[in-house]
């Protein structure tokens, strides 16, 4: 109790956090019953008849969910592989920049995009990629090339979706990252340098294997995440011609759940889609701490 009044500040900027997630993410659990039943909104969650396992039966046969599940897989990997190594690769360069003010100012620019809303980001990325009116299009006519359908192409979608996720979150995922840098001892990169080791090696054998904790604890987050492919940034940007390759088991659950009020079948895929995350996470953490002392817990 004396450690709580002595930091009760930090335990009072605590408290919003706290309040949000118990109820946005736990009082809403209750709801979970209603995937193992033949939910009616006129009898309410309680009142509504069990059906046992049927929606996960329905699920299994669907065709639709089951192409958002490999798309899902699809596109959370090429996130993990190109999202999460460049935030890596861009704090150590970025620290190897010596003028402060440029860093100061790339910093600054590689931030901005992350507290942009995907509705706005979509919008720009809908103009940039037009077939009519966006420059990338222009450049490819101007050099004798054919309009591209960029955003209705099965092959182009998934590329853009990507390169659209980097642009936007690559700046603001590098911050732990230097943050761990700067904590590095100085003494560390001068003994190097005395050794004759120069900046790509300091990076190689002093920067990364500092980095390995917190590369490891994020990695560890990413994969308990791995069925979330993006929701806000495919719903802003794709269209019935790109399903069979940009729909995802978030997509699918808002067209299932919320345009055709399949409650209950939507509830079964929520609950799916989340056990097989937290099955993730807990396999791949047991699988790091048997081969190294980090880990998520």
């Amino acid at each position: 109790m004396k450690r709580i009044r002595r930091m009760k500040m930090l335990y009072l900027m605590l408290l919003l956090p706290v309040v949000h997630l118990a109820i946005f993410h736990y009082a809403p659990l209750y709801g979970i019953v209603i995937a193992f039943k033949s939910y009616k909104p006129g009898l309410g969650i309680w009142n509504s008849p069990w059906n046992g396992l049927e929606h996960f039966r329905n699920m299994l046969g669907d065709f639709a969910f089951l192409r958002a599940v490999r798309n899902t897989f699809a596109i959370s990997f090429l996130r993990l592989i190109v999202g999460f190594t460049l935030p890596i690769a861009f704090a150590m360069l970025l620290n190897e920049v010596i003028h402060t003010r440029f860093k100061r100012a790339v910093q600054s620019i590689s931030y901005f995009p992350h507290f942009m809303s995907w509705i706005i980001v979509a919008s720009m990325v809908v103009e940039i990629f037009s077939p009519e009116r966006g420059v990338i299009n222009n450049l490819i006519v101007m050099f004798g090339g054919d309009p591209i359908l960029f955003l209705s192409s099965k092959t182009y979608f998934v590329p853009v979706l990507i390169l659209t996720d980097v642009w936007k979150e690559v700046g603001w995922a590098s911050i732990l990252y230097l943050a761990s840098i700067a904590s590095i001892s100085p003494e560390l990169y001068e003994a190097a340098s005395m050794d004759g080791a120069n900046r790509f090696h300091r990076m190689r054998y002093i920067t990364l294997p500092s980095l390995a904790p917190v590369i490891v604890i994020l990695f560890l987050l990413r994969l308990g995440n791995i069925l979330n492919g993006g929701f806000d940034q495919i719903l802003n940007l794709y269209n019935p011609l790109v399903y069979e390759v940009g729909d995802i088991i978030d997509t699918y659950v808002y067209r299932v759940g919320l345009e055709q009020f399949q409650f209950d079948y939507s509830a079964a895929v929520g609950l799916f889609k989340n056990v097989v995350g937290l099955a993730f996470l807990i396999v791949a953490n047991q699988f790091v701490r048997r081969r190294s002392e980090y880990g998520v817990w």
